[in-house]
């Protein structure tokens, strides 16, 4: 099995359109594409895909934020994103795309990357901590309409 990961292009936005589905399935398709274009065209932005002999198996959005929970330094590199392929999931490929995005904030200057995720994404909570991220605290968003 060979896996080999590399920054998208244009030609795989529709990839990663399932893969954001994937991630996010009750989002309407209007939100799932609206930044797109801008992410794409960002130097601040890099979404990265894994293959699987050169099949697409996951992919890793990143970002640099001015400001990371628990961070100390700014900018920081910031997972946005982050999904494998359920038939693909085990094998490796979600390490590999979470060092492709540290090594691309690296590059952009970054001595910290951070994250988040949903306090019932066990799953997720699971993966974080396996790459060595620490927990740093826990929120609860609050609304009200007016």
């Amino acid at each position: 099995m060979e896996i080999s990961v590399r920054r998208i292009t244009a030609e795989d936005r529709g990839e990663w359109f399932k893969m954001r589905r994937g991630i996010w399935p009750e989002a309407p398709d209007d939100y799932l594409n609206f930044d797109m274009d801008d992410i794409l065209a960002s130097d601040d932005d890099a979404v990265l895909m894994a293959f699987v002999d050169g099949t697409p198996a996951g992919m890793i959005e990143a970002r640099l934020r001015d400001y990371g929970e628990g961070c100390e330094t700014s900018p920081v590199g910031y997972i946005e994103g982050w999904f494998v392929y359920p038939e693909f999931r085990g094998k490796g490929i979600a390490s590999r795309l979470a060092e492709a995005a540290e090594d691309w904030a690296r590059s952009k200057g970054c001595t910290e990357m951070a994250s988040d995720t949903w306090l019932d994404n066990e799953a997720s909570i699971r993966a974080h901590l396996k790459q060595g991220y620490q927990e740093a605290e826990r929120l609860i968003h609050f609304v009200k309409r007016l």
